[in-house]
């Protein structure tokens, strides 16, 4: 069989096959289709929240926004990271979620600038977050601890987004929520699902992408259906 690697992805199975005129198994093409797209999901995740990040700014308001839940999202990030790095995942399968930490805080103190003043429980949990994600990052914490933080980083990302629905639901509006930042999650949910299988990532890692359509698409159908409305209105007064 012809070898021929590539960032860790091995195209001579496929390659080999289409040379004598068959198409790949799939037992060839799944893992072969699995890393190309955990690499598609890495690079994408480098923009994800950028045009959240952007609407804010452009508005220079967080109107409708839930800052817990985003600060929440950090906190599900940073343990999901620190568990895939000392797990010895492939890059391929946990890559997004550096790109998606750093994205993270930055909407977070982005959020923080237009939510001034600040509360004083609004800071403590930063500079608690400031003090202990270096340890986890860094896998300096009891083995047992660190599985039951990343057996419960699930609930975190549930819970990141429960604040978030009923704000959208009670508002009947989404705010400053990004549409294109929305459907790039929950895209990237539906496809991690998919990669996590095939690199057989744990049962926990799995549920929790699809922890995330869920959710992810819980706001994506609020958005669509709350939006939607107001534009038709504008359309009206505009002629």
């Amino acid at each position: 069989m012809m070898e021929m690697e590539i960032l860790g992805i091995n195209f001579g199975c496929v390659l080999s096959s289409l040379g004598e005129g068959k198409f790949p198994e799939k037992g060839c093409l799944l893992p072969l289709i699995s890393r190309i797209l955990g690499y598609c999901i890495v690079a994408a995740s480098t923009t994800v929240k950028l045009p959240q990040i952007h609407k804010i700014l452009k508005h220079n308001s967080v109107r409708g926004l839930s800052g817990v839940a985003f600060e929440l999202e950090v906190v599900g990030y940073t343990i999901a990271l620190a568990y895939c790095l000392h797990n010895g995942l492939p890059f391929s399968a946990y890559g997004e979620l550096f790109f998606l930490l750093i994205q993270a805080i930055i909407l977070v103190a982005i959020i923080y600038y237009y939510s001034q003043p600040l509360g004083t429980m609004t800071w403590i949990r930063a500079l608690l977050y400031c003090a202990i994600a270096p340890t986890i990052l860094a896998g300096q914490i009891d083995p047992t601890l660190f599985e039951a933080l990343y057996a419960s980083q699930h609930a975190i990302f549930f819970i990141a987004r429960v604040p978030q629905i009923w704000k959208n639901f009670k508002n009947k509006d989404t705010g400053e929520l990004s549409l294109l930042t929305c459907l790039m999650n929950f895209a990237g949910s539906v496809v991690r699902v998919f990669t996590s299988m095939q690199e057989n990532a744990p049962t926990s890692v799995i549920m929790g992408s699809v922890l995330g359509i869920a959710t992810n698409g819980t706001i994506l159908s609020q958005i669509l259906l709350y939006q939607k409305p107001k534009d038709a209105k504008k359309e009206k007064k505009v002629q």
